[in-house]
C-alpha cells in the first residue's frame, strides 16, 4: 500500500510543478500582451498630439500671414492721399473681401474722427462716445503706434451687437504718414470670430475645435463642434502682434488606440524582439564591464605613476587622525618610510618636539571641523635625521562618491629653497639701491667740488691772514699788539665756520650714501626734507631753479626706513630740476609739498608731491617709466624710479605721476602714519 501511495504523491508534485510553470509562463505571456497594448495606446497618443500641435503651429503661422496680408491692404488705402468720398469706397470694398475686418475708421493726429465704414455683413451697435474716449481701446492701440512707429494691436474687448448678442473684437491702429510726418490714423477693427471662421476655419477637420484664449485659459472665440470621444487632446500656440498676445488653443476627441489584428502574431513579435533585446543588452553589458574594469586598472596605474611623479608631498588622514595614505614625494621630503607613518594619529615623527602641542592643538580645530585657509599656511617639519626645514601646508576634506566627508587631504611643498632666493633677492635689491646711491653721488661730484672749494678757499686764506698777524715784528722778543690777537680771533671763529660749512656737506652726503639695516622710525617730513635740501641745493643753485617748500600744518610723524625715503625724495627732486635743465625753460621751479592723504579707521597716510615745470612725459615713455633699466638719459641707469617705486610699496604706500597744469609733471608717494602702541 505504501509504494503506490508513493507514486501518486510524486506524481501530484510533478503536476504541481509544471502547474506552477505554466502559470508563471501565462502571467508572463499576459504581462507582455498588456505591455504591448499599453505601448501601442501611448504610441498613438503621441502620434495625435503631434500631429495636433503641427496643426496648431500651422493655423497660427496662416493667421500672422492673413494679418500682415491685411496690413498691406490698409495701408494701401491711403496712397496717393486720397479724399475722403474716395477713402470710404475703397475700404467698403476692402471690408466686402475680408469679413474679419468690422469696421475702418481714419483719424486725424488728435484721434478725432473723420470717416468711418462698417462691414454689411453683421449689424454691430457702437458707441461714439465711448469709442473716442482716451481709455478706449482704439485710443491706447494708437497711442502704443505712436510710440512704437509701426502697427500696434490691442488687447479683445466685448462689443454688444444690435440683436443682445456680442463678439469678441480686437482694435489695431496703423499711423498714417505722407513726407515723412505723421497725417492721422487708420483704425481697423477685428472680429475674433470671423479670424477664426476665414483665418483658421479652412484648416479644421470635423473633430477639431478652435479657440481664441487668454493667458489663463478663458475663451474669447470658438470655432468647430468636435465629435465627443473617449479622450481629448490639447494644444496652444502663442499668437504675439505687437502691443497684444493671443493664445490659439486647438482641441481634438480620439477614440480609444486601435489594437494589432493578430494579437498572437504581435505577441510572438513582441517576445522575439524582447529575447533578442535581452541578449543585446546581457552582450553590451558584459562589454561594458570588462571595459569598466580595463578603464579602472588604467586609471590606477595612471594615478600611482603620476603620484610617484609628484614633487608635492601628499597625506590622507581619516576623521580620528590616523594617516591613510603618503606618496612618495612626502617620504622622500620627510625621510621617513610609508610603513613608519601609516596609522599614526596622535603625533607625527616628523613633528619638532618642542612644537608637538601646538600642532596637536591645531590639528584637534581642524578635526572640529574648522576649515583651513585656501591659500594654505606655513609650518616646520623636521626630517629624520634631525634638520628642520619650511613647508607650505594646504588641506581639503576629502569626500567620498556618496558625498560624505571621510577625511582630510594634505598638500606639503618645501619652500626651503624659496626662502633662500627670497633672501638672496632681498640682498640684492640693498645692493642695487646701495649702488643707485653711489651713482647718485658719483653723478653729483662736481657739485660738491664747487660747493667744498668755498668754504674750503675762505679757510685757506683766514689760516694765511691769522699766521702773517702772528709773525713777530722786526724787533725780536716784541709781542703782538692787541688789535693783532683781535683779527686773529676773528679768523679763527670764520674757519670754524666754513669748516663746519663743508662738514654739513659731507655729512648729507655720507648718511645717504651708507648703507645700514632698514630700520623703521618715526619720522616728520621737516626732518625728511631737512636731510636732503643741502644736496638739493647744490644741484638748484648751479641750472638756476628756485626750490619751494610747502608743509601742512600740525602733520604727523611718518613711520618708514628714513634712509630709503630720502633716497626716494632726492630721486625726484634730481629728476624733477633736470627735467627743466633744457634751453627754452626760463621759469624754473621745484615745488615739494607734504600733507594728509586720503585715511581710514585703520591706517592714516602722508602725502609727498614733487613738482617741476619742465616738458612733462610722453604717454609711450609714461607705459615703461618704471621698468628696470630703461632711461631717456644717455648717462642714466634706469634703476632711479623702479627702485624708488620699490622702497614705497614696502612701506605698503604708493608712488605715481600725473600732469602739472599748466605744465610739467607732479610725482606723488604715500607713506603710514606712525601710530604709537597702546599703553
Amino acid at each position: 500500500m505504501n509504494k503506490p501511495r508513493r507514486t501518486l504523491w510524486q506524481r501530484w508534485r510533478g503536476a504541481w510543478r509544471r502547474w506552477s510553470l505554466w502559470t508563471l509562463l501565462v502571467a508572463l505571456v499576459v504581462a507582455m500582451l498588456v505591455t504591448v497594448v499599453w505601448l501601442a495606446g501611448r504610441y498613438e497618443a503621441s502620434q495625435v498630439q503631434s500631429r495636433l500641435e503641427r496643426d496648431t503651429a500651422d493655423a497660427v503661422s496662416d493667421v500672422r500671414v492673413a494679418l500682415t496680408r491685411n496690413l498691406q491692404s490698409l495701408q494701401a488705402l491711403h496712397a496717393d492721399d486720397p479724399g475722403i468720398l474716395a477713402w470710404e469706397v475703397n475700404a467698403s470694398e476692402l471690408l466686402r473681401g475680408h469679413r474679419e475686418l468690422v469696421r475702418l475708421e481714419w483719424r486725424d493726429t488728435g484721434l478725432r474722427l473723420r470717416s468711418q465704414v462698417q462691414t454689411p455683413y453683421r449689424p454691430v451697435y457702437w458707441d461714439r462716445g465711448t469709442r473716442e474716449s482716451a481709455h478706449s481701446d482704439a485710443s491706447l492701440a494708437c497711442a502704443n503706434a505712436r510710440r512704437l512707429s509701426g502697427p500696434a494691436y490691442s488687447s479683445s474687448y466685448f462689443q454688444p451687437h444690435g440683436d443682445g448678442l456680442g463678439s469678441e473684437m480686437m482694435e489695431l491702429c496703423l499711423p498714417i504718414t505722407s513726407g515723412g510726418r505723421s497725417t492721422g490714423f487708420l483704425v481697423a477693427t477685428y472680429a475674433l470670430n470671423a479670424m477664426l471662421e476665414d483665418l483658421v476655419g479652412h484648416s479644421l477637420t470635423r473633430s477639431q475645435e478652435a479657440s481664441f484664449t487668454e493667458a489663463d485659459g478663458t475663451r474669447l472665440a470658438v470655432l468647430g463642434a468636435a465629435r465627443r470621444g473617449s479622450r481629448m487632446f490639447t494644444a496652444t500656440h502663442l499668437l504675439d502682434l505687437p502691443g497684444a498676445t493671443l493664445v490659439l488653443r486647438m482641441d481634438t476627441w480620439h477614440s480609444a488606440p486601435s489594437l494589432f489584428p493578430n494579437v498572437l502574431t504581435a505577441l510572438v513579435t513582441a517576445m522575439s524582439i524582447a529575447l533578442v533585446t535581452v541578449m543585446v543588452v546581457l552582450v553590451r553589458d558584459n562589454r561594458r564591464r570588462l571595459r569598466a574594469e580595463r578603464d579602472l586598472g588604467d586609471a590606477l596605474a595612471f594615478r600611482k605613476a603620476m603620484e610617484d611623479s609628484l614633487v608635492t608631498g601628499l597625506r590622507a588622514r581619516d576623521l580620528e587622525g590616523r594617516i591613510t595614505y603618503v606618496n612618495p614625494a612626502f617620504c622622500d621630503m620627510v625621510g621617513f618610510a610609508p610603513q613608519e607613518l601609516l596609522g599614526l594619529s596622535v603625533s607625527a615623527p616628523y613633528w619638532p618636539p618642542e612644537r608637538v602641542e601646538e600642532y596637536q592643538q591645531r590639528q584637534a580645530i581642524r578635526f572640529a571641523g574648522y576649515m583651513p585657509p585656501r591659500e594654505g599656511f606655513e609650518s616646520e617639519f623636521m626630517r629624520k635625521d634631525g634638520t628642520r626645514f619650511p613647508v607650505l601646508i594646504i588641506e581639503a576634506p576629502l569626500i567620498n562618491a556618496q558625498g560624505l566627508h571621510t577625511g582630510w587631504m594634505s598638500a606639503f611643498l618645501d619652500i626651503s629653497e624659496q626662502r633662500r632666493i627670497e633672501e638672496l633677492s632681498r640682498a640684492s635689491q640693498e645692493r642695487l639701491q646701495a649702488t643707485a646711491r653711489l651713482a647718485t653721488v658719483g653723478e653729483m661730484a662736481s657739485l660738491l667740488s664747487h660747493e667744498l672749494n668755498q668754504p674750503l678757499a675762505a679757510i685757506s686764506s683766514y689760516a694765511t691772514g691769522s699766521m702773517n698777524l702772528l709773525q713777530a715784528p722786526a724787533g725780536a722778543g716784541e709781542v703782538p699788539p692787541p688789535e693783532s690777537l683781535q683779527d686773529v680771533r676773528m679768523a679763527m671763529q670764520q674757519i670754524a665756520r666754513q669748516a663746519e660749512r663743508a662738514g654739513k656737506v659731507i655729512k648729507s652726503v655720507h648718511d645717504f650714501v651708507r648703507r645700514r639695516d632698514q630700520a623703521r622710525e618715526a619720522v616728520t617730513a621737516q626732518q625728511l626734507l631737512d636731510a636732503i635740501m643741502p644736496l638739493v641745493s647744490l644741484q638748484a643753485r648751479k641750472i638756476g631753479v628756485r626750490v619751494h617748500t610747502v608743509m601742512e600744518p600740525e602733520l604727523p610723524a611718518a613711520l618708514c626706513d628714513r634712509t630709503m625715503v630720502e633716497q626716494v625724495l632726492l630721486n625726484l627732486a634730481r629728476n624733477a630740476m633736470q627735467a627743466m635743465d633744457v634751453p627754452g625753460i626760463s621759469k624754473r621751479v621745484l615745488e615739494i609739498r607734504a600733507r594728509r592723504a586720503a585715511s581710514n579707521a585703520h591706517q592714516a597716510w602722508i602725502e609727498f608731491s614733487v613738482a617741476d615745470l619742465g616738458a612733462g612725459i610722453e604717454p609711450d615713455v609714461a607705459e615703461r617709466l618704471f621698468t628696470p633699466f630703461f632711461t631717456t638719459r644717455a648717462e642714466g641707469m634706469g634703476l632711479g624710479l623702479s627702485l624708488c617705486r620699490t622702497v614705497i610699496e614696502q612701506h605698503g604706500g604708493f608712488l605715481g605721476f600725473t600732469a602739472n597744469e599748466p605744465r610739467g609733471t607732479v610725482f606723488t608717494f604715500t607713506l603710514p602714519v606712525y601710530q604709537p602702541a597702546p599703553s
